[in-house]
């Protein structure tokens, strides 16, 4: 598994999986373009040998003390191995490394093994968004995560680590160059 930031040369393949996992509902070229360009967006791919097979991304605007995991998605084949719990961590990390206090997400209701993941990681629902998935009408489940309270439970990087540099050499990449001062020292959080 290994896991870096999503490039442009990559909007082919990601594409392609997006095509394959959302079939009704998948995002256009153009959209997909538009946020692996974005100043607000990170995105990033998990490799196997080679070939992407998973992606996923975070939407955090500079400054906000919030963030939304806009997708994850890994290929059927790729399933159960815990890609797709990495590829939330590695997103989480990112966040905390913005200083971000709030993570969002919106899942399909009837999508049980991505709640479940979410449930797990400290994620709570907060709401429904009624007939979202359209043209399925199948409700969005809204679900929050407290950042610093995931931090504090131990899913987070420790005391002095870089989150991003942990997240990207746990995954098997080499870590960012430089030390970063801890996300949370400002934001009062504690990392454990």
């Amino acid at each position: 598994m290994t896991i870096r930031t999503a490039t442009a040369d990559d909007l082919a393949a990601i594409m392609a999986l997006e095509r394959t996992s959302f079939p009704t509902d998948a995002w256009s070229e153009a959209m997909m373009r538009e946020e692996l360009g974005s100043p607000h967006g990170w995105y990033i791919v998990d490799t196997e040998a080679g070939r992407l097979v998973g992606y996923a991304g975070l939407r955090a605007v500079a400054g906000a003390r919030d963030a939304d995991i806009q997708t994850i998605a890994i290929s059927e084949v790729s399933r159960g191995h815990g890609r797709g719990r990495k590829l939330l961590r590695t997103l989480l990390e990112e966040a905390a490394r913005r200083e971000v206090w709030d993570v969002f997400l919106e899942v399909r209701a009837d999508n049980p093994v991505a709640q479940a993941l979410y449930i797990s990681e400290g994620f709570a629902e907060i709401g429904r968004k009624p007939r979202y998935y359209q043209p399925d009408d199948v409700d969005a489940v809204v679900m929050k995560l407290d950042l610093r309270g995931w931090h504090a439970a131990g899913r987070g990087t420790v005391v002095g680590e870089t989150p991003r540099n942990r997240a990207l050499t746990d995954a098997g990449t080499d870590a960012a160059a430089g030390a970063s001062p801890d996300p949370w020292s400002s934001a009062g959080g504690v990392c454990t």
